[in-house]
């Protein structure tokens, strides 16, 4: 049996109908009435035989099915948009020079760097991974365009840049592991000046848990090697939490800490630059 076709203007009502929350102000996005945005919804929910949203006074929310479809629809219309542009947009050229911390670079650089090239084949991208204070003075040097950075770190304005990613802190350790249990409890951390590092000292500090710095590193892979050993806890960004890790704190009493967020600092303009840009931005709402 033939499949009917999704109406990519229809997905595109539905996508800004999820996310504003209501048929009114998607309407404003998306250049439309309420009642013709209604009646796209109808059409589409009578076409997969599901109920995509519930309908509230004030606003509106997504179904089960809605949350599912949601996830597809991000994607079509990324790829419509990929699609028309290799076709209609003018070809990029150049360069474009672009710092990340470590732990960024291995969740969310393969895919960007991956789509850019597919989009925009033309130009060149330079990384250059390093410590946030690091990164923000090379920026500031001339010797990269734009860099992301770990918000907190000392050395660095606490409004610095556009924030893309907020996620939370939590404490990790091996699974099954006794480094938790011990007394003062074992430490794996990055390296002075660290955001992670402040966070965690100062909530132990308040919480009255006796601890000793046991590891120190610069990266990631550091102080993950230690977690994965069983000589050390860790404070981790929760995405990063993979077995045989797992998350401490609500099991072992452990503080809370709070979120942390990632912002994207830019310095030179330039068509390029502006395609990257979009492109890292838009990797991390899909990471959430």
């Amino acid at each position: 049996m033939d499949l009917p076709l999704l109406d990519i203007d229809v997905i595109r009502s539905f996508v800004a109908i999820a996310e504003s929350g209501g048929f009114s102000r998607a309407a404003v996005t998306v250049h439309r009435t309420p009642s013709a945005l209604s009646m796209q919804i109808k059409r589409l929910e009578e076409m997969l035989d599901q109920p995509l949203f519930i309908r509230e006074a004030r606003q509106v929310r997504l179904t089960p099915q809605g949350e599912a479809l949601l996830g597809y629809a991000r994607r079509l219309l990324k790829l419509n948009e990929e699609t028309v542009g290799h076709f209609l947009k003018p070809a990029l050229t150049g360069q474009v020079r672009l710092g990340s911390p470590d732990d960024v670079g291995t969740r969310i650089l393969p895919r960007v760097l991956a789509r850019f090239a597919r989009t925009h084949p033309a130009v060149q991208v330079d990384v250059l991974a390093g410590r946030s204070v690091d990164l923000v003075q090379r920026l500031n040097d001339g010797d990269l365009d734009m860099t992301l950075v770990t918000v907190g770190n000392d050395g660095l304005e606490p409004t610095l840049g556009e924030v893309v990613h907020s996620e939370p802190l939590v404490w990790a350790g091996r699974d099954g592991g006794l480094a938790v249990q011990r007394r003062p409890l074992p430490l794996s951390l990055a390296n002075q000046g660290c955001a992670w590092r402040r966070v965690a000292l100062a909530a132990l500090d308040h919480a009255g848990i006796d601890y000793r710095i046991a590891y120190s590193s610069e990266h990631c892979a550091g102080q993950e090697a230690a977690m994965l050993a069983d000589l050390a806890v860790a404070p981790f960004p929760q995405s990063l939490v993979r077995p045989p890790l797992r998350r401490l704190d609500q099991e072992a009493a452990l503080p809370e800490l709070g979120h942390y967020q990632i912002a994207l600092v830019r310095g030179t303009a330039g068509p390029a630059h502006d395609a990257l840009a979009e492109q890292v931005k838009a990797a991390f709402r899909d990471y959430r």
